[in-house]
């Protein structure tokens, strides 16, 4: 989200944020913002009414409150008329705005259970578990199976989004939304995610002190998913969003390998 749609869902979020300190349930309001967000989904008039900037304010958020009164709690209510009330550059963006924070909620509803670390390794686990197995991500299309596999072996919350992941893609591939879900889930702790890629398991010395310098060199806290890859020679490499830190022996052979021919 850019321009109005990404100023809009920071005062969203700045309202999510209040509707919690309120005492609101969060895995109540994560799931029923899951729910407005398969209607914005379903009901694309429905979007562009509510979006609609030549609409006077008081009738995009009448009109939210009549679809929502009586099928949600009020605090989702309130949250989406909010929602209403500022301007959005698609009305594609306010669908995609609702699932955001749906999953921010989740992620404090694992928060308030002191599982939100616990949620962010088992979403990346997950999704290199399909990485790996392609063929799970069709299997995993019936419900029944999707439980009988994670039901035992993972969070309520993480639970909660690899089934909205897997049953509502959003034209988006498994992977990807998994990604996606895991680098909000940090977002709502204010902290980064670092993929780290190793020869071998690191210690629990080698993590934290990783993890430090990181945050030391970021300036925000750093959650660690970290990778085995025997294909690192030695050393590390990490990539925190865009930027790519590459501390492998292999790199370093490469580049000396490069200079030697130029």
């Amino acid at each position: 989200m850019r321009g109005a749609s990404r100023a809009s869902f920071i005062m969203a979020r700045e309202q999510l944020t209040a509707t919690l300190e309120g005492r609101a349930d969060p895995a109540v309001l994560g799931e029923e913002l899951f729910a407005v967000t398969h209607l914005l989904d379903r009901e694309p008039a429905v979007r562009r009414a509510l979006t609609d900037a030549t609409s006077p304010t008081a009738a995009r958020s009448g009109l939210a409150r009549r679809l929502l009164d009586g099928r949600v709690s009020a605090p989702t209510v309130d949250l989406i008329s909010g929602m209403t009330d500022t301007r959005w550059s698609s009305p594609r963006d306010l669908a995609d705005a609702a699932e955001e924070l749906a999953v921010l909620a989740t992620a404090a509803a694992a928060e308030r259970d002191g599982q939100l670390d616990d949620l962010e390794d088992e979403l990346f686990r997950f999704g290199r578990i399909l990485g790996a197995e392609p063929a799970l991500r069709t299997d995993l299309e019936e419900r029944g199976l999707l439980d009988t596999l994670l039901a035992a072996k993972v969070s309520p919350a993480a639970l909660r989004l690899i089934t909205e992941a897997v049953i509502y893609p959003r034209g988006r591939n498994l992977e990807t939304t998994l990604g996606e879900y895991g680098r909000l889930a940090a977002a709502w702790r204010e902290r980064l995610i670092a993929v780290v890629r190793a020869a071998t398991e690191l210690t629990e010395d080698q993590r934290t002190r990783l993890a430090v310098a990181l945050s030391q060199t970021y300036g925000h806290d750093v959650h660690l998913n970290v990778v085995v890859d025997p294909g690192v020679v030695g050393g590390i490499s990490v990539q925190i969003g865009d930027e790519f830190i590459d501390g492998s022996v292999a790199s370093r052979l490469a580049t000396l390998r490069q200079r030697l021919a130029s």
